[in-house]
Parts: structure tokens; sequence; C-alpha cells
């Protein structure tokens, strides 16, 4: 026998009609006697049942059906839809309205979990922010408020307190540059003023802005042996700055006294130059790597807080790379190093 699997509603209902006919029309003929009484009765039984069978799978079981697939496109049907629904849905079988439904239901759990994923995500965020609101905060108040219990008539301490208040609001005032920066980046307010420059060039600018940082930790920065020949990339050169500053001010921060600092740049191929920074630091455990480009994700919050930041960096430069088309990424070995690299558009004639 023929499988019913994937028969659509017409031939479920022929076959079904056939079913019933041939051995009724059959008992009429032997009854009878009379082949054309018994042909007759098949044709009329075979017909009936065909539209009554046909008939009840259309108004009663598809019509549920569109309403189901109705419910899964959650929106009113438009005259394209209707079509679909009128003539298109009742041919198809059982099966494939099954499979359908299926791939809906795998859609809308990958989507719950995204959302759970999202959720869990903006309550650590919301949590980290007003952590590191409160910090600065928290410190202004208790310096103000010493102060005004008598300890600004001790001229030295009231200048103490006062710087360190000073610092403190600096501190508030970076941290709302950088998620004023991150909000436009996400929004893709931030334009980019594309141009051909060399990119070893803008790596000496960097060092030579924050050598004094370099080599207070006794840090020896370089191009690495073999990437000195000027390569022209096409990108926004002021945006690449603040990456390439807060990549060197990263390997800086957690690179070890008297270690190095080695950029690299490659020709990937004709189209695409990769940037790296490396340092020689304390590095970052296997866990972490997935989500250091996260705001405000600190591999160790206490040790991150003490160097300073707003922990909004690496995701500053995230947004920025990825606003140019490009990847970045990061590979790390602990108590061996760090290496965060990105990609650029080579130079455009």
């Amino acid at each position: 026998m023929a499988s019913t699997k994937n028969l659509s509603p017409k031939q479920l209902s022929a076959f079904t009609a056939a079913l019933l006919a041939t051995p009724i029309s059959l008992g009429i003929f032997f009854l009878t006697g009379s082949l054309p009484i018994g042909a007759g009765s098949l044709v009329i039984i075979f017909s009936g049942s065909y539209g009554l069978i046909l008939f009840t799978l259309e108004k009663f079981i598809y019509r549920k059906i569109k309403l189901i697939y109705k419910l899964i496109h959650q929106t009113k049907a438009t005259k394209k839809e209707e079509v679909y629904f009128k003539y298109i849905l009742p041919q198809k079988s059982i099966d494939e309205v099954r499979e359908d439904v299926e791939r809906w239901g795998e859609k809308r759990n990958e989507e719950i979990e995204l959302l759970k994923k999202n959720e869990a995500y903006r309550k650590e965020f919301l949590q980290n922010l007003a952590h590191e609101f409160k910090t600065p905060i928290f410190a202004i108040q208790g310096y103000v408020d010493t102060l005004l219990r008598g300890a600004m008539e001790d001229a030295g301490i009231r200048k103490k307190f006062l710087e360190n208040a000073g610092k403190n609001v600096d501190r508030l005032v970076n941290l709302m540059n950088d998620l004023d920066e991150i909000s436009k980046l996400e929004r893709g307010e931030q334009l980019l003023y594309k141009q051909n420059f060399i990119i070893q060039d803008l790596v000496r600018e960097i060092f030579e802005s924050l050598s004094i940082k370099i080599h207070n930790k006794g840090i020896r920065p370089s191009i690495k042996k073999g990437c000195e020949s000027p390569i022209a990339v096409f990108a926004d050169k002021e945006k690449i700055r603040m990456v390439l500053i807060n990549l060197v001010e990263n390997a800086t921060k957690y690179g070890k006294s008297g270690g190095i600092l080695v950029a690299s740049i490659y020709r990937i191929d004709e189209g695409n130059v990769l940037i790296e920074v490396s340092d020689d630091g304390i590095g970052i455990e296997e866990e972490h790597l997935l989500r250091i480009f996260e705001r405000f994700y600190r591999t160790d919050a206490a040790r991150s807080r003490d160097k300073g930041g707003t922990g909004l960096g690496l995701a500053i430069c995230k947004h920025i790379i990825e606003a140019h088309g490009q990847s970045i990424h990061v590979r790390s070995t602990p108590d061996v190093g760090t290496t965060i690299g990105f990609t650029l558009e080579s130079r455009r004639d």
C-alpha cells in the first residue's frame, strides 16, 4: 500500500473515498450481479465520499490550521497572506504543516533564549553601571562631608581632599563621555571620516604621546621587526587613534614592569590589513576571553579599578572596528601575555 504520509488534503480525500467506495460497490455488484449497477455505485459512493471528506478536511481541520498560521505570524493577514491561506496552504500535507510549526517553535525557542541572555546581560550591565557611578560619587560625598565637619580649617587636608574630589569628578566626566561615545556608536550616529594614512606612523605617534606612562613601567615599546615597511590603510584616523590608545594603555597597565609592548602590522591580502598590539603581562584566563569586549566587564574588578579606567575602553574599540565593517579579536595566556588585533581596509586609490 502506498504511504499516506505526505498526501495533500485532496489526495488524502481521494484515497479514503476509494477505500470506502471499493468494498461497498463490490458488495453491491455481488448482490445484484449487475456490472453497470456496481460501476455506478462505485462512482456515486466515491464522488460523495470524496466531497464529504474534502469538505470536512478543508472546513474544519484546515480552518483550525489557518488560525494556527495566523497566530504564528501574529499579524493581520495581508492580501498576499490571504491568497496563501486560501490556495496554497490547503495543498500542503499534514506533515508539511507539522514541519512548519516545528520550525516556528524552534525559532521561538531561540528567540526566548536570546531574550533571557539579553535580560541577564541588562541586569548585569545596570548593576555594573550603578557600581561605577556610586564609587566616585560616594568618594566625593565623603570628602565634602569631612570638609564641612571642620576639616576645611586645615589647609593641608583641605587641599588634599579637594584634589581627591576633583579626581573623582574627572572619573565621572570620563565615564559619562565614554557612555555617550558608545551610545552614539551603537546608534550609528558617529560618522566615519575615512582617509588613507600610514598605520605605522600613527602607532609611533601614540607611543610618543603615551611615552611617560610607558617608560614609568620600564616597558620597551616597538614595532615588530619585519613590520616597519609603511602600510597604508583606509579608515577614520581619529577613531583608529582612539582604538590604538586604548590597546596601548591596556598593554601598559597589565604588562609587567620592564616588559615589552609590540605592535605588529601585516598585509593579509590585497584588501585587508591586520594590526596587533601585544604585551608580556599577566594575561587573561580563557573563560574571560569571550567577554572582555562587553561594557564594564572586568576580569578582576578590584585590580582593574585600582588601575583606573571606566571599563568601557574595549567595548568602544569593538564598536569602532565593527563600524568600519571589520573585526577585532584577542589571544591570551595567563602569565605569558595578551595580543589584541583588528583588521582594517587597505589603502584606496
